[in-house]
């Protein structure tokens, strides 16, 4: 396939197209959505192909066995990852949001604080409050153009109230790809802390070159007692609205808890969400994702490049990931006045910084996984929206 390719969602009922207007006022006749975290591009031919035969088959019963689809999930991690699996560590949930809300379910109490280095993914500060527990927000701090931790800080910070950590790795929305070393120094807070983590990784097939993902439990193993692993195949392969992730747990304690707190819900895997899984942790969806990972890494030079050239404008450069992080502090304008030149000149719809909890007030996060005729495209309105800066 062409990532090229232009392909018109609108009239599908897909949030990213459909609800465009309703939410940023930016019509999908002439607006560019760069917000919701799926891609414009077509699923690789493996999956499509996995789901045809299931829709010709025209049965849609239960499924007893899922060998092949653990297997492919082991073979994925062992093969992408450097991460040995078991069958019996993981768990299928409806997809990671779900899985964060079985987390809190199982592990934390209500008015448990859960940790979180904001800015981060808006899901979960969302599904910790309606679950009844609380948001401690410990702010990453930018240095040299990229977000870095500050333990001392945060120390200071936990009063003993804090019962479990969200971490999200790569990092969303700067794209930072967490070092071993960064990995290692959360590990130890956990522990000095008591707290357990709960590693999002759903990005880490989107890294871009000269940097590496590490898994928590490869990058510090002595910390698998302490933690929940969160994979899905969603944002590589542009299957999120199938709802299929994974938890992945060494611990047999923490596995324990888990599985009774899932059987208590009752969630079981969907037959179109592991058919298309298994297809897609395959040889054939591995040389897709490479092809991918090349595309995204222009369509984000190209962006990077032409959002910094504009004076009073700062992308964080990607690391991974295909959501870029755009600051407009410097602009000397408020953030009203900003996000009408966004939208309304632009005709952009990016997500709004402040949904990402503190440390975005000034920043939009603009998805690039897009052809990239949309990227040089929505280049071109802002540096037009903002040429009074230049």
């Amino acid at each position: 396939m062409s990532f090229d390719d232009i392909i018109d969602r609108t009239g599908t009922k897909c949030a990213k197209w459909d609800a465009m207007e309703s939410i940023y006022g930016v019509s999908p006749e002439d607006g560019l959505p760069m917000w919701v975290a799926d891609m414009d591009f077509r699923s690789p031919d493996c999956i499509i192909q996995a789901a045809q035969e299931l829709t010709d088959h025209g049965v849609f019963g239960y499924r007893s066995d899922y060998t092949d689809y653990h297997n492919a999930i082991i073979w994925w991690m062992k093969n992408r990852h450097g991460w040995d699996v078991k069958a019996e560590e993981i768990f299928t949930t409806f997809g990671l949001v779900n899985a964060v809300g079985m987390c809190l379910h199982a592990y934390t109490q209500p008015d448990d604080e859960v940790v979180l280095f904001t800015p981060v993914y808006h899901a979960f500060a969302k599904v910790i409050k309606n679950a009844g527990r609380k948001v401690k927000e410990c702010l990453l701090v930018e240095q040299d153009g990229t977000y870095e931790m500050d333990f001392a800080a945060y120390d200071a910070q936990m009063t003993g109230a804090e019962k479990m950590l969200i971490l999200c790795s790569p990092h969303n929305p700067s794209g930072r790809v967490w070092s071993r070393e960064d990995l290692q120094a959360i590990a130890d807070f956990a522990k000095r802390h008591d707290l357990l983590i709960i590693s999002d990784e759903i990005h880490h097939d989107i890294v871009y070159p000269g940097h590496t993902h590490l898994p928590m439990p490869v990058a510090v193993p002595e910390c698998i007692d302490r933690l929940i692993m969160l994979t899905a195949p969603s944002k590589t392969f542009n299957v999120a609205g199938n709802h299929a992730g994974n938890v992945i747990i060494h611990d047999p304690k923490l596995r324990a808890a888990f599985s009774a707190a899932m059987m208590g819900l009752g969630v079981s895997p969907t037959i179109y969400g592991t058919a298309m899984t298994t297809a897609a942790y395959s040889p054939e969806g591995a040389a897709w994702v490479d092809d991918l990972v090349s595309y995204l890494a222009e369509n984000a030079r190209i962006f990077d490049e032409g959002i910094n050239s504009i004076p009073g404008l700062s992308s964080m450069r990607l690391q991974g990931t295909y959501l870029a992080w755009v600051d407009f502090a410097n602009t000397g304008m408020n953030m009203t006045e900003v996000k009408d030149r966004v939208h309304n000149t632009a005709k952009i719809a990016p997500n709004e910084g402040t949904t990402f909890g503190s440390g975005g007030e000034t920043f939009l996060r603009f998805n690039l996984g897009t052809p990239r005729a949309n990227v040089e495209e929505a280049v071109a309105r802002m540096k037009k929206a903002f040429a009074d800066l230049q």
